[in-house]
């Protein structure tokens, strides 16, 4: 049992919460895809099946109501930890680690397996859509200007293999409350979608 709540912690509690969560978040990503690819007999599944569901019940013993939403460190870092793209703890997230960029947005590296197969062998165009979004909104805000999707626009220049990509994104221009953005999905062989996007300081952040 954890002898402190998740919120308001030092950096050195954080990084024991890292210590604990991320390597099961990494054991059920790893889960997720031996699921899907399994070629295990009738027995085996059941066995599986059996212990995941013992498992299950043993986290939900104790856990959070709700979404786990954004928690911040006492320094006011931010822990995003069950965010869809990049949460530390969500194991449909990649995740994705963003860093930023020689022309000032953000840009990562990342894997994507069987788990976000849309066409066969390919990357689904909705996950595509979803990292994109994600990386643009990144680029268009900070940690005091928070700026949410207004629009965005794809182009799917071919079909993305799953395997190892990168994602680019960058602010083209700010105007007032208004920031534009683009970005492209790649793989080893070039751009496979585009996007170009605003986004929006909201009401509550413009004060």
């Amino acid at each position: 049992m954890l002898d402190f709540p998740v919120e308001n912690l030092s950096a050195e509690d954080v990084e024991r919460l890292r210590g604990i969560f991320e390597p099961l978040t990494r054991s059920v990503r790893e889960l997720i895809d031996a699921t899907i690819r399994t070629e295990a007999d009738a027995d085996a599944v059941a066995q599986a099946k059996a212990e995941i569901d013992a498992a299950t019940a043993r986290l939900r013993e104790r856990q959070l109501e709700g979404s786990f939403g954004v928690r911040f460190g006492s320094d006011g870092d931010q822990m995003p930890w069950g965010n869809v793209v990049i949460g530390m703890r969500n194991p449909v997230a990649p995740p994705l680690v963003f860093v930023p960029s020689e022309i000032g947005g953000v840009r990562a590296d990342f894997h994507l397996g069987a788990a976000y197969e849309g066409p066969p062998g390919h990357v689904h165009g909705g996950v595509a859509a979803l990292i994109l979004d994600h990386a643009l909104g990144g680029a268009a805000s900070s940690m005091d200007q928070p700026r949410l999707t207004g629009t965005i626009t794809m182009r799917y220049r071919r079909m993305t293999p799953l395997g190892d990509l990168h994602v680019d994104a960058a602010v083209v221009r700010t105007e007032g409350v208004k920031t534009f953005a683009v970005g492209h999905l790649s793989d080893s062989e070039g751009v496979t979608v585009e996007a170009e996007g605003v986004f929006i300081r909201p009401r509550w952040a413009r004060e």
